[in-house]
């Protein structure tokens, strides 16, 4: 990288990488070197994109292949938000960027995305099976309403002909009676034994479900469960034409945390968010999990400034207790997180509502961190907000 581009900030997604430069000269008239050709919007954008994406390779002494190619196109965009996230977080913690990290992040994404193939297949199956116990159910049902119509037919037609000449032939005629009466009463009470079997594996299916669907360390629903449950929001509320707030919130200076009083402390600043974020839930608001210090919040009805107040009431609550290592009695400080939030009904589709409250995030990071941010709404100061003191001090 030369000196010029050093010495000049970048805007956008390029400075959370690190990334420096100027586009002074590629934004020159005729840059394709044809004074003649007038550059248009989407070739400047399209030469914006490589221009990031050679930086972001150079910068991070990374090899120039398909590979890499595709994954700096990933980042630097914010095509895929969960990777460009992992790599903000790790180069945010010092260690060096390696084409060998990005391959474990990689592949972790991917397990995600395949756990997330099963959750949905998982769903389809229990559906199914809930239809074939239904199916069951009426068949059972219909069965046994049939055998007694049929055992009651026999039993008058017996007794109506008992003495009558054709006596005999009606009896060999209600003796095939019974016999198929039997085997019908047998089919039943398999029909009966499938149904328990099926309500049963219904159960089953469920449990295991809700047991996958919680994070276990905070008691909240986690990644998957929160998919689930964003999608029938988006669907519900963009129906009704109700608001739809999407939130991210990630507590601050968390890797500190764990590196300075280890895990066991960080497992409990986990859950203590958690359980703060969690007053928040009802009916109209889903608080979930979303991986490692991050956690994603659900509003709906509420409009974009108010979802903001929601979550800066409890960011000041979580930011005014004072927790201690209680194997040191050394004071954690004040703990904090940063919040983005984003109205999901400017947005095309959920995903991009998603991607904007990540930024938004990103911003309040940058920003100092402790405090929220709404998408669309950056000159917007109406929050207090409270720097923290520096880390392991009480303010």
């Amino acid at each position: 990288m030369n000196a010029s581009d050093q010495g000049t900030a970048r805007g956008g997604l390029a400075r959370w990488f690190g990334l420096g430069g100027t586009r002074a000269a590629a934004e020159a008239p005729h840059a394709n070197g044809d004074p003649a050709h007038e550059e248009t919007p989407a070739e400047r954008r399209r030469r914006h994109v490589l221009d990031d994406i050679c930086r972001f390779l150079h910068s991070h002494h990374l090899p120039v292949s398909g590979q890499t190619l595709t994954l700096a196109h990933d980042i630097v965009t914010g095509a895929n938000p969960a990777l460009m996230r992992q790599v903000s977080d790790h180069i945010a913690s010092g260690a060096p960027l390696t084409i060998e990290w990005l391959e474990e992040a990689v592949q972790l994404d991917r397990e995600e995305g395949g756990a997330q193939q099963i959750h949905t297949l998982v769903r389809k199956l229990e559906v199914a099976i809930a239809e074939f116990a239904s199916t069951a159910t009426e068949a059972r049902t219909a069965t046994s309403g049939y055998n007694e119509a049929l055992a009651e037919q026999v039993d008058a037609l017996d007794d109506e002909c008992r003495g009558c000449t054709t006596h005999g032939a009606i009896r060999a005629l209600t003796a095939a009676a019974r016999e198929m009466l039997r085997r019908t009463r047998d089919i039943e009470r398999v029909m009966t034994r499938s149904e328990r079997e099926t309500l049963a594996l219904q159960q089953s299916l469920e449990d295991a479900r809700r047991e996958a669907e919680i994070d276990h360390l905070t008691g909240l629903p986690n990644r998957r469960a929160f998919e689930a449950v964003y999608q029938e929001e988006f669907d519900a509320a963009h129906h009704a034409g109700e608001t739809l707030c999407v939130a991210f919130c990630d507590i601050d200076r968390f890797k500190r945390i764990n590196d300075t009083h280890g895990h066991e402390a960080g497992d409990r600043v986990l859950r203590t968010v958690a359980r703060a974020l969690a007053e928040l839930s009802d009916d109209k608001c889903h608080v979930a999990r979303h991986g490692g210090e991050e956690f994603v919040v659900l509003l709906r009805g509420t409009e974009l400034r108010e979802a903001c107040a929601v979550l800066d009431t409890a960011r000041e609550s979580i930011a005014a207790r004072r927790l201690v290592n209680r194997a040191t009695d050394t004071p954690f400080g004040r703990i904090s997180f940063s919040a983005g939030v984003a109205d999901t009904s400017v947005y095309t589709n959920r995903r991009e509502a998603l991607r904007a409250a990540d930024e938004a995030l990103f911003r309040a990071k940058l920003a100092g961190r402790n405090r929220v941010i709404a998408a669309g709404l950056d000159d917007w100061t109406g929050f207090r907000v409270i720097p923290p003191p520096p880390f392991g001090q009480e303010s």
